[in-house]
């Protein structure tokens, strides 16, 4: 992989994550209504505060994940390869938690759909351009950026 496709993919992916980031604070309310909706008085009570705050804590803990993604982009080949690297794993280990926890019965709901969609997405495009190895990593300078 270039130095210019990884640096590429990177960034984009890093963008996927604020969006993601940024989605997952957008459906915050959204959810709440839900559980006030499905839920006896009682239990709302008692769901909401914890979901909301496990809700928002996500959504801002993706925007720096995201920013340090693409900040780090130009330098993959070097201390943010180790940034990029941490990133892409924990990235990656959301679709299957995602699938092994919810099951696939939340996924009527298009902001889901959307957030699923994206995170697939990242964890795919930043393991590759984490861990495929460049040409620089083979020897050759011939690998710009």
């Amino acid at each position: 992989m270039t130095s210019r496709v990884r640096v590429f993919i990177l960034r984009t992916s890093g963008i996927l994550l604020c969006a993601l980031g940024l989605l997952h604070l957008a459906v915050t309310p959204i959810i709440a209504r839900f559980v006030a909706g499905a839920a006896l008085p009682s239990a709302v009570d008692w769901l909401t505060p914890p979901m909301l705050l496990n809700h928002v804590v996500v959504g801002i803990l993706l925007l720096p994940l995201g920013v340090l993604t693409t900040y780090a982009a130009p330098y993959a080949a070097s201390w943010a390869k180790v940034v990029t690297r941490a990133v892409a794993l924990a990235v990656a280990t959301l679709p299957p938690t995602l699938f092994w926890v919810m099951g696939t019965r939340y996924f009527r709901a298009v902001p889901f759909q959307v957030a699923t969609g994206i995170v697939c997405i990242a964890s795919v495009t930043l393991l590759a351009a984490a861990f495929w190895k460049s040409a620089r990593d083979n020897g050759s300078r011939h690998d710009s950026a």
